[in-house]
């Protein structure tokens, strides 16, 4: 299927974009653009990402599963990528913004265009203030992301040296008067000076989805009374911390084929999540 390019007037901007001191003069978009109803959370961080960022993205994505919230992101290698295929993976519309044109032959970084290309297959869009044919440069993306601060009411950041172009989003988040998010990270690692900085100015610290959930006043689904069941309450139980799956089957009373379905369940119904074979509860 063919995503034609369009033109969006100022007048037709998402509301927030239309507030920011520099906003563009028109913008191009594909795909279909986030709907009113939906809260957008942008998503941004370290291109050299460690495994402990990657996990708490993922952990952080997966229990948003279910609920109105859109992931903005820029399209780039990195914690942005992962941020645009978590949402996919769990259902959620995702826009991306990235550094340059949005014809397919510009498309930045090359290797993302088929990401791209599933964004857009899954109901997501596109959007770029720059000509379709426009070719990323050094100077595009620092304006590009005063559009990712300026689209969505809050940003999570997921690590960042003290010197990362992820900043100069962060910093524009606080500028537009919009809700900064931090992950706190290892206090030894370079990929955490960044974040920390942004923590002792007042920063939320965000440490589970449900920290999220509360920014936008949005109900926990595990807060609005939901009954478990017997087998349900039992795993709610063992899971106290994260255990493996196979772990996790060998401490529950039923077969391995009853643990596997009752599992599966909850992982849908949105009480539990599972991450490199590790179970997380999400029930508070």
């Amino acid at each position: 299927m063919e995503y034609e390019i369009k033109e969006l007037k100022q007048s037709e901007f998402p509301p927030l974009l239309r507030e920011i001191p520099t906003a563009p003069t028109s913008l191009n978009y594909r795909g279909i653009l986030p709907s009113p109803d939906i809260h957008l959370l942008s998503i941004v961080g370290s291109r050299q990402y460690t495994r402990y960022g990657e996990e708490v993205l993922n952990y952080l994505v997966d229990g948003l599963r279910g609920y109105p919230i859109g992931i903005v992101s820029g399209l780039a290698i990195g914690i942005d990528s992962l941020a645009h295929t978590a949402a996919l993976r769990n259902n959620l519309y995702t826009l991306a913004i990235p550094g340059g044109g949005l014809h397919d032959s510009v498309i930045y970084p090359s290797r993302h265009k088929s990401l791209a290309r599933e964004i857009l297959d899954a109901g997501g869009g596109l959007l770029s203030e720059y000509e379709p044919d426009f070719q990323a440069t050094n100077w595009s993306f620092p304006q590009r992301n005063r559009l990712v601060a300026g689209i969505s009411s809050a940003t999570l950041l997921i690590e960042a040296t003290e010197k990362s172009g992820t900043l100069i989003t962060a910093r524009l988040t606080a500028d537009y008067n919009r809700e900064l998010l931090v992950v706190p990270g290892n206090i030894f690692s370079s990929t955490s000076k960044g974040i920390h900085q942004f923590l002792k100015l007042g920063a939320i610290p965000i440490t589970e989805p449900t920290d999220i959930l509360d920014v936008f006043n949005i109900e926990s689904k595990a807060e609005s009374k939901v009954a478990l069941d017997n087998d349900e309450a039992i795993v709610i139980e063992l899971l106290r911390e994260p255990l493996q799956q196979d772990e996790l089957i060998r401490k529950l009373p039923f077969d391995t084929n009853k643990s596997s379905v009752l599992l599966m369940q909850m992982v849908l119904k949105g009480l539990i999540s599972e991450k490199q074979g590790f179970y997380h509860s999400l029930v508070s």
